[in-house]
Order: structure tokens, then sequence, then C-alpha cells
């Protein structure tokens, strides 16, 4: 299938100030996925290019470059770890789209809706595989143990999130056990890598590792939250998309719990037949029962949670930026 796209390249990301300290070693990265893109099938590259140059923050491969520096990690092992990382997650996208039938991501349409699903699904193998190519080329059998085992738990998240659509019933507890599993993961699997990378000590590892997960667990609830609230030019996607496929997220199961029984019988209803006839009405419930701020709380308990294992590292400018990234986690509105 052709796409009918611009024939212009995407913009590259840009950087924000929290990769300033990692400047160069952010442009590396940049590098070595335009090099690693490299395949004798054009539309592996056109697709890869596509997806990665849409202009995501990646702030999975900046966590491993940031744990691993602030540990005075001084080889070169980190650019491709942070590339890999990168590739794991992009392939996570062009899957995820395929599976919510999705047609705007960051503004922009989605792969499967420029080309179709199978070859969405097909790049995002061959992004899978590249980046255990590249684990090879780092030489850790303890990073390779980290990420292949956060591989398994991130395909579990997301089978889980997919049996859960439609389900009224999830408690809070499966609900962070599914974005612990989709989201958080990776952000844990990327710090904890950098960290192993950099010969951290036990508590220093622990420290990273957890660092990640807390972090991303703020990232997807905050995600989930302006999914209700925020604006759609500057997410790149719709409101209510998550209300739409019929995903209980934390508003809604808080806003169920507190609500009326009439509120909780119609938000239920709603996540059973999925669609947006209701959002006026979910949304009036949402707000009535606090649900947003609840949820938000959860978030700043989840970003508090991930400064706090930031004492375990030695005081220097890459300690500052993952502090920064974490409140960022909390404050942003896209």
């Amino acid at each position: 299938m052709t796409a009918n796209v611009s024939s212009a390249q995407p913009d590259s990301p840009t950087p924000s100030p929290l990769h300033a300290v990692v400047a160069d070693d952010f442009a590396a990265v940049n590098r070595t996925i335009v090099e690693q893109l490299n395949s004798k099938v054009p539309l592996v590259e056109t697709i890869g290019q596509y997806i990665t140059e849409s202009g995501g923050k990646r702030l999975r491969p900046l966590l491993a470059l940031l744990a691993a520096r602030s540990l005075d990690y001084t080889g070169d092992k980190h650019i491709p770890l942070a590339t890999l990382i990168e590739f794991m997650h992009t392939s996570t996208l062009l899957h995820d789209d395929v599976v919510d039938e999705s047609h705007m991501r960051r503004g922009k349409k989605t792969a499967n809706d420029a080309w179709g699903n199978a070859p969405s699904v097909l790049v995002g193998d061959f992004l899978y595989a590249r980046s255990f190519q590249m684990m090879v080329d780092v030489g850790s059998m303890r990073i390779m143990a980290i990420l292949s085992g956060a591989t398994c738990i991130i395909a579990e998240g997301e089978v889980l999130q997919l049996t859960n659509i439609g389900n009224p019933s999830i408690s809070e507890e499966d609900y962070f056990e599914t974005i612990l599993g989709k989201t958080a993961m990776l952000f844990e699997a990327a710090s904890h890598s950098g960290a192993v990378l950099a010969e951290a000590t036990p508590e220093q590892e622990r420290a990273l590792q957890y660092y990640g997960r807390y972090l991303g667990l703020a990232f997807q609830l905050i995600d989930d939250l302006l999914d209700y609230q925020g604006d759609a030019d500057a997410m790149g996607k719709n409101v209510g998309d998550d209300l739409a496929e019929g995903k209980p997220t934390l508003p809604l199961i808080h806003a169920m719990e507190q609500g009326t029984p009439e509120q909780a019988k119609l938000i239920r209803q709603v996540i059973r037949d999925g669609g947006l006839e209701q959002l006026d009405a979910v949304l009036d419930i949402i707000h009535t029962t606090g649900a947003l701020d609840y949820t938000r709380q959860r978030a700043e308990e989840m970003a508090d949670k991930a400064l706090q294992q930031l004492d375990a590292l030695p005081p220097s400018a890459y300690r500052d930026s993952m502090a920064q990234l974490a409140r960022l986690a909390v404050d942003r509105q896209a």
C-alpha cells in the first residue's frame, strides 16, 4: 500500500533543556538511529524514519544516557544502548497503533493509517530485531537479561490492556499492574541498564531501576488524566480517545468508586460500549467526583518516589536533569 503523505522528511525531535547536559550524546544517538535504520528494503527505512522522526521526546533513551553519565560512565556503549531502547519503544508504538486502530499520533497520521497494518507490524518486528542485534554489540549479558525480560513484561502488559478493554470491573490494583507493564517497564529498563553499564553499586543500581519505574508510572498517569482534560492540538490526539476505546483508566475507575450508583452505572455502560456519545456526561462525573485531582495526586506520589531514588547518586548536572524530568512528568500538558 502506498502512503498519501508528504515526501518531505519529517522533522527530527527538538532537544529540550533536559537534553542539554547530554547534547553530544543525544546527537550521536540521533545519528545512530539513522545508521541502524539502514535496510535493503526501502519500505523498512521509509516507515522507520517516519515514526522515529515524528516529534517524540525520546525520554527512554534520554534516561539511559543520564543514568550512565550520572555515575561517571566514560565509554561509548551508552550510545547504542540508548538507540536500541528507542527502537524497542518505536516498535511498540507501531504495534499499538495497529491494535488500537489509531489514525493519529503526535498530530500526524499513524504509520498504519499511511501504509496499512501489515507493513506497520512487520517494520515494528524489524525494529525489535534490530534492537536485539544492538544488544549483542553492547556486550553485556546483564543488560541483555534486563532488556529481554522487559520485552516480555511489556508484551504481557499490552495483552493485559487489550483484555481489559470493555471491562468496567477493573480495580485500581489491576490498572497499576497494566501500566507498569505497558509503559513503566521500558522506563525502568532504560535507567536500570544505564546503571549496569556504568557499573553502579548495588544501591545505585536499585535506585536507578526504581527511579525509572516510578517515573514511568507518573508519566502514564498524567497521560490518562490528559485524555479527559488535555488539549487535542498539544497532545496530537483527540480528548476522550481512551473512553472511545473502552479503556478503564484511573479517572474512570475512581469516578465509579466515588460516584452515585447511577453515575457508576453510566460509566460502566460506556466502558462496555465504547464511543463518545456520553462523553459530556462522563466528563461531568469525572469532575464532580474529583477523579482528575485524584489521578494527579497519584502521579505526584510516583514522581516523589522517583525523586527519592536520586538521593543514592552523587550530585551532578545529570542527577539534576533526572530530577527535572520527574517534575516535568506531572507538570506537562501534552
